[in-house]
């Protein structure tokens, strides 16, 4: 346990105990965990201990760090389950824009950290999501499309494998098992912490734009059409919201339907200001002068900013929905978008939306991993908060529906951190890429001791 740390490690827990509780806390509700043992651990010698556990009373393991992604994980019965919460900080090297982070590190303290520097990390839209199984399974930032995916910052992975062993693998240290981890399904190991690098920041242009949802036939096109050709520093995602009556929800949108177009501008130097700003009329002008939108957060401001942008819930709820990436959906797909997701459909669903790609994110990473980059035009993805079996159900028909309507522009691909559950269609990886990771998580774990923590069709 690191210097000056208060807090007792309780060891191996099951089910009953506090420990197992809250080793086993997931964000997503309606996919809870439970596996044959749990231990939440802030040391090598604390993995070390589990995995001797699980050596033997014959368990698989399996890790995570928030639970955010519950809802694809296999199984666990007769499984151990490690909670990530490893000792330390982040630390920073601002002369060489290198940060580490150790395990079950969330981004927002990332933000936090390297706020003063005036750099940023390819983080996610939600400071409660952990750090490390955003980057492995390839994240999608804001700044994506400007950097590329989050994993093609990682430029070093310590981690513990099956036998005990302490490794720190980049691209001279075996190099093999670097490109497997970053973004290869997972199975390897115990990843400790990881090395990112980080890029200059030093103003953002960010914000939300709503409309109510009778305005979406008109704004939609005119937002699709701006993604064709818009300029790598921007990023922006387009949502139908349901919003439930909550006290964090602001008054003007609860009540109904409405369209939301977010996003980030990213000016890496102050002198990238005018042409950022311009950037944002580029795209807000037009849609502005359609309809009168009912609020409008964009504005000029610091990075840290940006983990507000996409108003993510910061406590846990449940989730249920569906995701697939898709080629240019042109006016046609826009209409089958509408038709089931929009304002008039009647969905049960608290968002559906399309993320934009192009730009860095597509375009594969030299030195890159197993997955480096996401070949297609849109991210969409789905969700709903189920309150019963019967709203469950409801759900998963319109994430059907729109699946169907939207089956024509399918690629037939997935970005793995949008994947909402194991059972639906998902492919990030070639059938040569999976061979190739299956060979070297048998040299690394010849037991397959961490088989059990294995993305689906990895």
């Amino acid at each position: 346990m690191g210097a000056g740390s208060t807090i007792m490690w309780d060891g191996v827990a099951f089910p009953g105990s506090r420990a197992y509780e809250e080793a086993t806390q997931v964000f997503n509700l309606a996919a809870p965990l439970e596996p044959a043992a749990a231990a939440t651990v802030r040391t090598v010698d604390q993995i070390r201990d589990v995995l001797r556990h699980a050596e033997r009373e014959g368990l698989q393991v399996a890790v995570h760090t928030t639970g955010h992604a519950s809802a694809t994980a296999r199984p666990m019965r007769g499984t151990v389950l490690i909670r990530t919460r490893l000792d330390g900080g982040v630390e920073l090297d601002t002369e060489r824009r290198i940060a580490r982070i150790p395990a079950g590190t969330r981004w927002g303290a990332v933000v936090q950290a390297t706020a003063p520097s005036g750099l940023a990390a390819p983080h996610g839209s939600a400071a409660t999501v952990g750090v490390v199984g955003y980057l492995l399974r390839g994240g999608l930032s804001f700044y994506s499309r400007r950097v590329g995916l989050a994993v093609n910052s990682v430029r070093a992975i310590e981690l513990v494998t099956a036998d005990g062993s302490v490794l720190r693998t980049d691209a001279d240290n075996d190099p093999e098992l670097f490109w497997a981890l970053r973004g290869g399904g997972g199975g390897f190991g115990v990843v400790t912490a990881v090395e990112i690098e980080l890029f200059p920041a030093a103003r953002v242009v960010t914000g939300a734009t709503f409309w109510p949802a009778v305005h979406a036939p008109r704004l939609v096109p005119i937002w699709r059409r701006w993604t064709l050709d818009a300029p790598w520093d921007a990023s922006t995602s387009l949502r139908i919201l349901n919003l439930p009556d909550l006290p964090e929800v602001p008054p003007v949108l609860r009540g109904g339907p409405v369209l939301c177009i977010d996003g980030v501008i990213l000016c890496p130097a102050e002198e990238d200001l005018p042409a950022a700003r311009g950037h944002a009329e580029d795209l807000l002008g037009p849609l502005r002068a359609a309809a009168e939108p009912m609020l409008d957060t964009w504005q000029v401001t610091v990075p840290a900013a940006v983990l507000e942008t996409h108003m993510d819930p910061a406590d846990p709820v449940p989730i249920a929905g569906d995701h697939m990436l898709l080629d240019e959906i042109g006016d046609e797909g826009v209409a089958e978008f509408l038709r089931t997701a929009g304002g008039g459909s009647d969905s049960p669903l608290i968002l559906a939306g399309l993320r934009q790609l192009g730009g860095a994110c597509s375009i594969p990473s030299p030195g890159g991993g197993a997955l480096d980059h996401l070949a297609g035009r849109y991210v969409y993805s789905a969700a709903g908060a189920p309150a019963d079996e019967a709203h469950e159900a409801a759900i998963a028909r319109r994430c059907a529906a729109i699946r169907a309507a939207m089956s024509p522009w399918d690629t037939g691909r997935t970005a793995p951190t949008f994947v909402e559950n194991r059972r639906q269609p998902q492919r990030h990886l070639t059938p040569d890429q999976v061979r190739a990771v299956h060979r070297i998580r048998a040299r690394v774990d010849p037991d397959g001791r961490f088989r059990n923590d294995v993305l689906p069709n990895c």
